[in-house]
């Protein structure tokens, strides 16, 4: 019989991004069922893309005199799991095994503290924007990659988890995208991204 192929994962990092850990992020309660993917949009300074502050800002080494928007910032203390850039490129900042910083004040499927069963996917990006294809081919390889290590149930953005707070990734993302090409049942997904839904 064939061995199976090696996992692309060990101790929730994935082998195809690129490692950048974070010191923001702390355990999962105990017994929780990972089955919630959120994705976000992120860009630093808002609308300028192909910079290294997202990567600075969750590593907590971004310098908050270096533009004048940071000072708005300042002080903050988040992560997120995975960063996908412009180019697709894919960074990993939190073992999915963790609980990252991402989600904030949310809930759905009934729960509230998405962080807790959540993993956090942000797209270089700005609500409203558009994605390039290149972000979307890296999500089509990333969530089926993610789904067949846990045990994943909903794919939802910021804006559906934390309605009225955030507004990312916006009605630029075409969520069409994603429910063509991974196959998953209607149902991962939220209502508003459905074919014929308000």
């Amino acid at each position: 019989m064939p061995e199976a192929p090696p996992s692309p994962w060990d101790s929730g990092w994935y082998h195809f991004a690129r490692a950048c850990p974070s010191p923001n992020f702390g355990p999962r309660p105990d017994g929780v069922s990972i089955d919630l993917v959120v994705l976000h949009s992120i860009s630093l300074p808002p609308g300028q893309y192909g910079t290294t502050h997202v990567a600075e800002l969750f590593t907590n080494r971004l310098d908050w005199n270096a533009h004048p928007y940071f000072k708005s910032i300042e002080g903050l203390r988040v992560s997120a799991h995975f960063f996908i850039n412009r180019q697709g490129e894919l960074w990993q900042f939190v073992s999915c095994d963790d609980r990252a910083w991402h989600a904030g004040v949310s809930a759905y499927r009934g729960r509230s503290n998405c962080n807790d069963d959540s993993i956090g996917i942000e797209l270089e990006g700005l609500e409203g924007d558009t994605f390039t294809p290149a972000q979307y081919e890296t999500l089509q390889s990333l969530i089926p990659a993610m789904g067949r290590h846990y045990p994943l149930r909903h794919i939802a953005g910021h804006e559906h988890i934390a309605p009225g707070r955030k507004q990312d990734p916006g009605p630029g993302f075409r969520w069409e995208i994603l429910r063509e090409s991974l196959g998953f049942p209607a149902d991962f997904y939220p209502d508003t991204t459905l074919p014929n839904r308000t």
